[in-house]
């Protein structure tokens, strides 16, 4: 679809389980109504639902890509992991092991929200699952990796937040100059890896 966009279509908003569909209803009207002849006058919706039927049913045909993998640098010590001994206690575990698999998975990026850039990912194993903070932090640096319930994700600009910070990279995750300004996008799939506190600032001194 936003390969082959059909006229009046401005974006896909793509979430877990659905596709938010923003349309130029008066483009629509202009458009189709004249070009498929039809007997009365469509509302825009109508037709809209139409186009999306005749591209899902063209989707058995369309081979899915291999997920670009992107590997992403955590440093887990303490000064930016400041709730990784919380998570650990909460679940019976040594900060070590907590890491260890944190870093051992691969996790789908399901959708970017939130902030710009900020992937939800999918994958994380429930053994170092948290709840959300009861009060949330007012400014979370950007790079700050964190986890919520059964899901990990990290910040991708400085905003307010909830999550159980564990580490964070030297990654720039969103940059509004560049295009795309997302490091990441939805159907990625990501690997951690741990860093040093050294390694940590010597990459984000490059600018890696």
């Amino acid at each position: 679809m936003a390969e082959h966009p059909f006229e009046g279509l401005i974006e896909l908003v793509p979430a877990f389980t659905s596709v938010t569909v923003y349309y130029d209803p008066m483009r629509i009207h202009l458009v189709y109504n004249r070009s498929m002849q039809a007997e009365r006058s469509r509302y825009p919706f109508e037709i809209v639902e139409e186009l999306l039927k005749n591209s899902l049913e063209l989707m058995n045909d369309y081979a899915v890509p291999e997920p670009q993998v992107v590997q992403i640098p955590v440093c887990y010590d303490e000064e930016f992991g400041v709730d990784l001994a919380h998570v650990a206690k909460y679940n019976g575990l040594s900060k070590d092991e907590v890491i260890a698999i944190h870093t051992s998975g691969e996790y789908l990026v399901h959708m970017l929200g939130f902030a710009p850039g900020f992937p939800y990912l999918g994958g994380m194993d429930k053994r170092i699952a948290a709840p959300r903070r009861q009060t949330p932090r007012l400014s979370v640096p950007p790079g700050t990796v964190g986890i919520a319930g059964e899901q990990t994700g990290v910040y991708s600009v400085e905003t307010p937040g909830g999550w159980q910070l564990i580490g964070r990279t030297p990654l720039t995750l969103f940059v509004p100059g560049e295009q795309p300004p997302t490091l990441l996008e939805a159907g990625n799939v990501i690997r951690f890896y741990p860093i040093s506190r050294e390694e940590y600032g010597y990459m984000k001194g490059l600018g890696i």
